[in-house]
């Protein structure tokens, strides 16, 4: 029986790592040019010009003293969303975005992408408008499908931002080898 040499088991290796990053890159390339491309939106949307991420107006006081209860701007919030917009939307909220500095209230909503910013002195609304990088960001870490199925506590999120994660390590892992395997093996024939 034939010895192995150890350049043999490193060319053996370099096939191996070639075949997993070729076959992982080819089961999860629309899934990584999903995320690729949605984090290039996100980590753009504050520059967009109001595109991906509207503005914050200013309200007329930065004084909370001066703000109207909460449950007051909430009440307008939502008689704004169902008047303006559609009286067919849920006003179940995600969350309030209080912005102090701003004198101004956000309102996001839990059931859609609609949010709405009001005066926090006057309740005056200010701006209302589709949050498309909560859509966004629903579609870069796969809470979208989440909503779409109706599960309970974001196992698919879960799931998902867990393969992806161990797949990026992977391809980390053997793009490193398939660079540097070679070079050592060149390295090591030379010494020889």
């Amino acid at each position: 029986m034939p010895k192995i040499t150890k350049r043999q088991r490193q060319a053996k290796w370099l096939r191996i790592f070639r075949k997993v990053h070729r076959a992982t890159g080819a089961a999860l390339f629309i899934f990584f040019f999903i995320i690729s491309i949605t984090g290039l939106l996100l980590g753009w949307k504050k520059h967009s010009g109001g595109v991906i991420l509207s503005k914050s107006y200013e309200g007329t006081s930065t004084e909370l003293k001066h703000w109207l209860p909460i449950d007051s701007l909430h009440t307008l919030a939502n008689t704004y969303l169902l008047e303006n917009v559609s009286k067919e939307l849920s006003t179940k909220i995600d969350r309030i975005d209080i912005r102090k500095e701003k004198g101004m209230v956000k309102f996001i909503y839990a059931d859609h992408l609609w949010g709405l910013q009001l005066d926090g002195a006057t309740g005056k609304l200010l701006h209302a408008d589709l949050r498309y990088s909560d859509l966004i960001e629903q579609l870069h870490d796969g809470s979208i499908l989440d909503d779409y199925v109706g599960t309970s506590n974001n196992q698919i999120k879960v799931f998902y931002t867990t393969v992806m994660g161990l797949a990026l390590l992977l391809f980390t892992v053997t793009g490193f080898w398939l660079w540097y395997g070679p070079k050592r093996m060149r390295k090591n024939k030379t010494t020889a």
